[in-house]
């Protein structure tokens, strides 16, 4: 994977109950699903990916932009899998400022239950966070590091710094299997607005200036790190340009204008209403999407809204009606009946093939404001309250040509 940045906005403020609570449930259920269909490395693949880490965020209804995405998922993934590590065979540990200071003594419990190398783990974790403390000196200062590791050994970790004077934030994403050296190009991705010169020690250029990690003191910036972007910016509200509109589209199409009798292989979601149709397709993609799906991260947000209204209220019952399909198709198929995960994974796939004949239009903001007018109908909300009724509902919507 290529080195990345994006610009993480920072929000301050903490995630309601009724979201947090959902969020775990449904980041369990997505987490579950990929390490039966794909394995637990494929879970850290997809975790030390900071496209599909975004996108992540975004489908659980989190704010599509914001540094927040980075401590509210972790949150919800540590308690939705350590509640079932033993069985699923993957432990989080770390969280947000002291949390952080608990991952050694979390990874020595591990290992005394698994059997892996503890006190190797608990260096790896140290080593990760002080590559991005002090051998990037890129002006972020860590406040979150979790750690992720399975029964195999195999582990990824996820941490955040702070830079407040400039208001953002730069997560860092490491995977184990991806590293040669911890002091030479260890990052699967680094995601933060780029700051200009740097010292990092960490670049292959930097050799000449160091003899590991402890010569720290040979301040030779080397050259910019060359990076992909994801540019997450300031603006709070989704625009057109932040979203692929003909991957959009064609979901969209799939769940409002598609008759579901018309797909031999999807007869099983037969009695699923549209708009959760359009939500379990977005969900599907984010456990079945290659990485090249993941580069617009805000187009996740259509599957269940943002907590700030952004690009439309969390509805709520719409959110519900996904955990439980999610979770009666993953008991289903744990019971060897799979016929329900597969059409559910036949979403995605669908959807992909729509995508080659369809031409968006220009109705993008006409299709927030229809979610957001239609909110009240799925108990939509917000952390300013319940959405309401609109006065004038004006005249139908045509989504498509």
């Amino acid at each position: 994977m290529k080195r990345g940045h994006a610009d993480l906005p920072l929000h301050y403020g903490t995630v309601p109950p009724w979201l947090a609570q959902r969020m775990s449930l449904l980041g369990g259920a997505i987490v579950e699903a990929i390490v039966l269909e794909y394995g637990r490395t494929a879970l850290l693949q997809r975790l030390s990916d900071p496209f599909w880490f975004q996108s992540l965020g975004c489908v659980l209804g989190m704010d599509w932009h914001s540094s927040g995405i980075t401590t509210s998922v972790m949150n919800a993934l540590k308690k939705a899998i350590n509640k079932r590590s033993e069985e699923l065979g993957v432990y989080v540990c770390g969280g947000r400022g002291k949390s952080s200071r608990q991952t050694p003594a979390e990874l020595i419990q591990i290992a005394n239950k698994t059997g892996l190398n503890g006190d190797e783990l608990v260096r790896n974790s140290k080593l990760s966070a002080k590559v991005d403390n002090t051998a990037v000196q890129d002006g972020f200062q860590l406040y979150l590091h979790s750690f992720i590791v399975t029964v195999e050994g195999e582990w990824a970790v996820i941490q955040q710094g702070m830079n407040p004077n400039e208001r953002m934030a730069r997560r860092y994403h490491w995977l184990s299997s991806a590293i040669d050296s911890f002091i030479e190009n260890p990052h699967t991705s680094v995601c933060g607005k780029n700051q200009g010169l740097i010292l990092n020690l960490t670049d292959k250029l930097a050799a000449p200036t160091k003899g590991g990690i402890l010569e720290l003191t040979h301040e030779l910036p080397d050259k910019l790190m060359r990076e992909v972007s994801l540019i997450l910016p300031r603006h709070h509200e989704v625009e057109a340009k932040d979203v692929n509109l003909k991957r959009l589209g064609a979901a969209l199409i799939l769940a409002h204008e598609t008759n579901i009798k018309d797909f031999e292989s999807l007869l099983l979601l037969e009695g699923v209403g549209p708009r959760t149709v359009q939500s379990l397709t977005l969900v599907s993609e984010v456990i079945h999407g290659t990485p090249s799906r993941f580069s617009d991260p805000a187009r996740f947000a259509f599957a269940h809204g943002g907590k700030d209204g952004h690009p439309f209220p969390v509805p709520l019952n719409i959110y519900d009606e996904t955990i439980d399909i999610f979770d009666k198709a993953i008991h289903q198929s744990k019971l060897g009946d799979k016929d329900k995960s597969d059409a559910l994974k036949n979403l995605s796939r669908i959807s992909q093939e729509m995508e080659k004949g369809f031409v968006p239009n220009n109705y993008f903001d006409d299709l927030v404001q229809k979610e957001r007018d239609t909110s009240y109908l799925y108990d939509g909300k917000t952390v300013f309250g319940n959405a309401k009724k609109p006065k004038d509902k004006g005249q139908q919507l045509k989504l498509w040509d």
